[in-house]
Formats: structure tokens, sequence, C-alpha cells
């Protein structure tokens, strides 16, 4: 018979996906994590018909109650807030999917992108959870009545409400991976040589750049929009970094983003949205405790 550990650790990549979706958070996700397993080895084990159910419970209820606290935190929060970044290695891989469902590579970036995750703020605590539960962990209507403890049919309407307004928010663009990456390249390019004309073209007209730098190091207090604002910022950059600024490529919560290093120390994690033809939206997570799993994965 399997112990409360070894059952905890099967459903641990369920839980954490259901997790970090929910806070947008690593760190709170990991935290979320310990408080359910606490819950689940102080409990009769035996008497638990479905224990995955009762962690995907447990797990969403925390998260529910960490969210409605967070909103606070977040609405006090110095500049625009940005979800802590995941980026991959083989571990990170095995935590953020969910091995109970098949998604390809291409749902799971659209599922836990910074700009889907960003989007999933403006819904209220247990709208978010009902969408995700559906939407990204395929749970039926029934299940998520049992776990948020409303009915089927009320379920049924705060998902199709969600939906409606995580689609409004947050139009869908198809783009293949090599024009994405195509784009990316153009953007380090034009940057590390100040290619200003270069940046212009790049840019959507109405492109915009979210910095979160949390109050603790220099970042734009509110969103920039405007291809020819985010040529000066760039252009800022490129002067006072005296040829210290670096790029590498990697995955940031699924899809291809950037690590940008000043000095050779990390300075931000870039995840971006294109059409396939320029570039939309730069997000750009610079809070240093947001980066610091990032720092000591990589050094």
């Amino acid at each position: 018979m399997e112990n409360a550990l070894d059952i905890f650790v099967k459903h641990r990549p369920r839980l954490f996906g259901i997790a970090y979706r929910m806070l947008g958070a690593r760190s709170d996700a990991d935290d979320i994590l310990q408080e359910a397993y606490l819950r689940w080895a102080g409990i009769d084990i035996a008497t638990v018909q479905n224990a995955e159910a009762w962690l995907v419970t447990a797990t969403t209820r925390l998260c529910i109650d960490r969210l409605r606290a967070a909103k606070v935190e977040r609405a006090a929060y110095t500049g625009p807030w940005l979800p802590e970044p995941m980026v991959a290695t083989q571990e990170d891989d095995a935590q953020i999917t969910d091995s109970h469902s098949p998604e390809t590579a291409a749902t799971l970036a659209s599922e836990i992108s910074l700009a889907f995750l960003l989007v999933l703020e403006r819904l209220a605590p247990e709208e978010r959870a009902a969408f995700l539960l559906r939407e990204a962990f395929d749970f039926d209507y029934d299940e998520i009545a049992n776990i948020l403890g409303k009915s089927a049919s009320a379920c049924r309407q705060i998902v199709h409400r969600a939906k409606e307004r995580v689609q409004q928010a947050r139009p869908r663009f198809d783009v293949a991976p090599g024009a994405h990456k195509q784009l990316l390249e153009s953007f380090v390019e034009a940057v590390t040589s100040g290619d200003t004309d270069r940046m212009l073209k790049l840019f959507a007209t109405d492109a915009k750049m979210f910095a979160d730098g949390g109050g603790k190091v220099t970042a734009a207090l509110h969103v920039l929009q405007g291809n020819e604002r985010l040529v000066r910022l760039y252009q800022a950059i490129g002067r006072n970094s005296n040829g210290t600024i670096r790029f590498e490529f990697a995955e940031v919560n699924g899809e291809l983003g950037l690590l940008h290093y000043h000095q050779g120390h990390l300075a931000s994690v870039y995840s971006f949205v294109t059409d396939g033809a320029q570039i939309l939206e730069i997000y750009a997570v610079r809070n240093p405790d947001k980066l610091a799993g990032v720092v000591k994965k990589f050094h």
C-alpha cells in the first residue's frame, strides 16, 4: 500500500500545474503544495476514496485563499506586476506539464505564457479556478462543482463567462516557431547594434512593453506603448550598457524568450507576443526576487 508521501509525489506535477497557473508565481505554488502535503499527511488516508480528487480540491482551495490575499498585494505593487517566469529545464517541464492530459507544446505555451497568465489576473479567484480546471485540466463540471462547493450549472456559467472575458482580452495568433524565433533574432541584432530603423519596423505601431521591477530595480512604472517610445527606450539601454549587454535564447513559460544580461548578471527575463511579422508585446521581468530561481539554475 502506498504511503502518504508516495501518493503526493505521484500527483505533484498536476498539483503544481494547477497552483502555478492559479498564482503565477513558482514560490507561491511551492508554498501551497507544502501546505497541501501537510494537510494530506495529517489525515487518515485510508478513509479517502479518491486521493487525486482530495489533493486537487485542497490545492485549489488553498490557491483561492492565497489569490484573494495576493489581489490586495498586487494592487499596491510598484509598477506593472508580471508573473514569475518559468525558464525551462527538464525538471520544470515535468512539474508544469500535466501528464494526465495530452498537451502539445503549442497548447502548453498558450496556457502558461506570461501574457496569458496576466490576462487571468482579470478573473476573480473562483472564476480563475473553474476556468483553469475546465480548460487546462479537462475536469468535468460535476468535479469542478465538488471542488468549489457550487452546483454544476453554476460552474458551467462561471466557465462560460470566464472564457468570453479571456478571449476578449487576448486575441490569439497562430505563429510558426520559426517566424517567432526570427523576430527575436532580429530584436537582439537591432538592440545590440543600435539599429533604430530596424527596431522601428520590428515593433508594431501600437506595441506595448510591460516591465516588472517591483520598485527594486529601474523599470518603467507604467506600460509603454508605441514603437517610437520603445525605440527610445532601447536606444537609452544601449547607450547606458557600454557594450556590456547580451541576450541568450531560452524557453520562457513554454515558448521562446530571452535572458537579458548586463555586465554578466541576469537583468531581465523577456517574453514576447508576436503575430509572425512584428513584435506586439514585450514582457520584461526585472524584479530580482522573481529572477532568483533563474539565476540559481543557470549559474
